[in-house]
C-alpha cells in the first residue's frame, strides 16, 4: 500500500494547462491572470520567480505580472504565512527594490 502524502498546511498540488501548481490559490490566482490577459490588462506573466537569499537560500515569488499601464507586481499566493516566509519576504524587500504583493483565498 502506499501512503498519500498531505501538505503540511493542507494545500492541494494540482494542475492547469499542463502547468503543476503547489495550491488551488496558485491555480486560482494563474486563472484570474490569464483572464486579465485576455482582456488586455496584463501584457503577460511569469511564474516561480527565484530571488537569491544570504546563505545560499532562495526565495520564489509565484508570480511575475507585466501590466498594460506599465506596472510590474510581484505576486505571492499564501494561504499561510509562515515565520519563514515572513523573513524571506523581508529578506527580499531588503536586497531588491521591490514590493511582493501577498494574495489570500479571500482576495480572489
Amino acid at each position: 500500500m502506499f501512503k498519500v502524502l498531505k501538505h503540511k498546511y493542507n494545500a492541494v498540488r494540482c494542475e492547469r494547462d499542463e502547468k503543476k501548481f503547489d495550491s488551488k490559490l496558485e491555480r486560482r490566482y494563474y486563472d484570474l491572470l490569464k483572464i486579465l490577459q485576455r482582456s488586455g490588462e496584463v501584457i503577460f506573466f511569469l511564474r516561480q520567480i527565484p530571488f537569491d537569499l544570504p546563505g545560499n537560500t532562495r526565495y520564489f515569488a509565484d508570480f511575475l505580472i507585466f501590466k498594460a499601464n506599465g506596472e510590474v507586481e510581484i505576486v505571492d499566493c499564501k494561504g499561510k504565512m509562515t515565520d519563514m516566509a515572513i523573513l524571506k519576504i523581508k529578506q527580499v524587500e531588503s536586497l531588491y527594490p521591490i514590493q511582493i504583493k501577498i494574495v489570500k483565498s479571500q482576495d480572489i
